[in-house]
């Protein structure tokens, strides 16, 4: 029944603070980890990376002010308030979860290795990738790309509150349509914004199959992992 034996999911923290303005809203978490339960429970090893923007944003920081490396260092520990809530919530359901991170973090967190991931994964405990890449000027699309490819993922999931990739901004422009499937080419030559750059060159270049969908919907993760056409197929 699966189609998906492994794959690693990126959500976005802005989608975890739900209605309110900044934080983690509970109930979305709490939907979010059912979600992921079930396809655990399917067989599914699941790797996750969640971003910051609910807390805090590199980018946003500079803005305001912020020197750029500092902001992003203070984004990679927003991730890791998301990571370490995440966990919170699946364990709380019963589902095994580790969170691992790019900056060695102890007591708190334990530190990335692919071997450590793989062999976590195999043992149907969820991992959970905090703190990017360790480094500033990249996003945690670029960080979730990697570690896609690091552990061997045959899908990467980009899990947000829009249900798919449209020829424009959906929430904007009323006439806005949405792509069952498009290539990676087609993507570059119409200039959608599905990812950052250098996230989507690493995918492309590394034929790692995209699936942009509405996490929000209970439901969907578990429909992507069997197969079915949910939200939009990004692929060479």
């Amino acid at each position: 029944m699966l189609k998906y034996k492994r794959v690693l999911l990126k959500l976005s923290g802005e989608a975890l603070q739900g209605n309110n303005q900044h934080g983690i809203d509970s109930k979305v978490l709490n939907e979010y980890a059912l979600q992921i339960k079930d396809v655990v429970d399917l067989g599914v090893e699941v790797g996750v990376v969640i971003g910051g923007g609910n807390i805090f944003r590199g980018l946003t920081g500079v803005d305001k002010g912020f020197d750029r490396i500092k902001g992003d260092y203070m984004g990679m520990l927003a991730t890791v308030i998301n990571s370490l809530a995440l966990q919170s919530a699946l364990e709380s359901i019963g589902v095994l979860s580790t969170v691992l991170t790019a900056i060695k973090m102890d007591p708190i967190t334990t530190s990335y290795s692919k071997l450590k991931s793989e062999h976590l994964m195999e043992n149907k405990n969820v991992v959970i990738f905090g703190a990017g890449t360790g480094n500033p000027f990249f996003t945690t699309d670029t960080a979730a790309a990697l570690r896609a490819l690091e552990i061997g993922a045959d899908l990467f999931l980009k899990g947000t509150k829009v249900d798919g990739v449209y020829t424009a901004d959906p929430m904007k422009d009323a006439t806005a349509t949405k792509f069952n499937k498009i290539t990676f080419d087609e993507v570059y030559v119409k200039g959608l914004n599905v990812m950052d750059m250098t996230s989507f060159t690493m995918c492309k270049e590394n034929n790692l199959p995209i699936v942009v969908f509405d996490m929000t919907k209970k439901g969907n993760l578990m429909k992507i992992v069997q197969g079915e056409q949910i939200g939009t197929l990004v692929c060479n």
